[in-house]
């Protein structure tokens, strides 16, 4: 097998990760991850700008989705044999330039068909930046850290990452709506486009970059069979998260849409933005709970707190409500997030860490776009009230699967994963 370009740990030094990836490394990966949180987003937005139409626009934002599904899982896996850095330089050069061009596409007279093949185009060629982040971090983890103290920096280091992406999911959102109304439906995805070759570039020439896992052979394949990828175990967990982008999507239409009824659709993203604080805050929160509240309970509790959330969300009538909803939501769905990466790092084959964390990435944007495009067509048939039920729908996705996952562990499982 190769060995990595890092060099061993001194054992003595216990240098810590922050140290051993360095500061600007965590500067740059968090903004190379904004591109990924605007372009669904950014999409719907200029859609319903330039061809009047929510419809088209969540059919467009799904066929992002749809790229995402399709080519993402791919990217991770290439990613896996031949590394990281000349996967991600093709796909954000390929990435930054389909975002401006479909810029261009939507406000020229060209076909709806044409605008929805531009959208695949952009979903397909996304860089994965967050899930290759997770991917370079675990290994480092894996390899440099002593064995004693893996499972406490790894369980940090996946709160700081998935508070990393509730942030930027957040944040995506409102920078879309920044631009948008201060210079033109356009500016997000022009904005996203300049943030693909600046901070994706800069991500995949970053020293860490080079690393390659100790558990590849040398001719760069994996010790584990294709056929692990789809063991039931790592299936739920998939499932799941595909829940969590569910929640995300139909969350933030319903919401527009909940405000678009009251005059006032622009607030919607600052609304969403109180769910994004609690949960980021909770996300990080999840390296301090005790070890005796296992990955499966966690996953239970958290869920459950989320699918609460949204039963108050299906029957707020005022602003206030909605508010206190939101709050509560964002209890639940960072911890869920961690938890669900933990789990997806603990049944990863060996050898396919970045397959895995592209997966589950996916999964989030998938979710995220199909749900725009189904709350966004609700919505326009069958008014806010019937949109506002989807978001608890997802919920129910998200908590069902943990309980499968409940069964699946066991408890010999779930104190291994923790």
């Amino acid at each position: 097998m190769t060995q990595t370009h890092i060099p061993a740990a001194d054992s003595a030094a216990q240098p810590s990760l922050l140290r051993l990836a360095g500061l600007p490394y965590f500067l740059i990966a968090f903004v190379a991850r904004l591109p990924f949180a605007m372009m669904v987003v950014g999409v719907l937005t200029v859609v319903v700008s330039a061809r009047g139409s929510l419809a088209l626009g969540g059919l467009t934002s799904a066929a992002v989705g749809l790229g995402t599904a399709v080519v993402g899982p791919l990217l991770g896996a290439a990613a896996d044999r031949y590394g990281q850095r000349i996967v991600l330089l093709v796909s954000a050069l390929v990435n930054g330039t389909m975002l401006a061009v479909f810029a261009a596409v939507v406000y020229s007279p060209a076909v709806d068909a044409v605008v929805l093949l531009t959208a695949l185009a952009i979903g397909a060629s996304a860089p994965q930046v967050s899930p290759m982040s997770r991917s370079r971090l675990v290994a480092i983890i894996t390899e440099r850290m002593p064995e004693r103290e893996r499972t406490r920096i790894i369980s940090g280091t996946f709160s700081y990452e998935s508070a990393a992406d509730e942030t930027v999911f957040v944040f995506g959102p409102f920078l879309v709506g920044i631009l948008a109304s201060a210079i033109a439906p356009w500016a997000p995805l022009v904005g996203a486009a300049a943030l693909t070759f600046v901070f994706v570039v800069a991500f995949a020439l970053h020293r860490t970059g080079r690393h390659i896992s100790a558990e590849r052979h040398a001719d760069g394949s994996a010790p584990s069979r294709a056929s692990e990828l789809f063991r039931p175990a790592l299936l739920v967990v998939v499932v799941g998260i595909f829940g969590v982008g569910l929640f995300f999507g139909s969350m933030l239409t319903s919401l527009t849409s909940f405000m678009a009824d009251r005059g006032d659709s622009e607030q919607a993203g600052l609304l969403y933005g109180v769910m994004g604080i609690g949960s980021a805050a909770l996300a990080l929160g999840v390296a301090w709970l005790p070890a005796r509240f296992t990955l499966r309970a966690r996953w239970l509790v958290f869920s459950a707190v989320l699918f609460a959330g949204t039963l108050v969300v299906a029957t707020a009538s005022s602003v206030g409500a909605m508010i206190l909803a939101l709050a509560v939501m964002g209890i639940g769905i960072g911890p869920t997030l961690v938890t669900q990466y933990s789990f997806g790092a603990a049944r990863s084959p060996l050898g396919r860490s970045a397959t895995v964390m592209t997966m589950l990435g996916s999964g989030v944007v998938v979710g995220q776009a199909a749900a725009s495009a189904i709350t966004g067509e609700v919505a326009e048939r069958l008014g806010t009230p019937a949109a506002l039920l989807l978001p608890a729908a997802a919920a129910a996705i998200v908590l069902l699967s943990g309980v499968v996952n409940w069964f699946l562990s066991g408890r010999g499982g779930a104190r291994r994963a923790v």
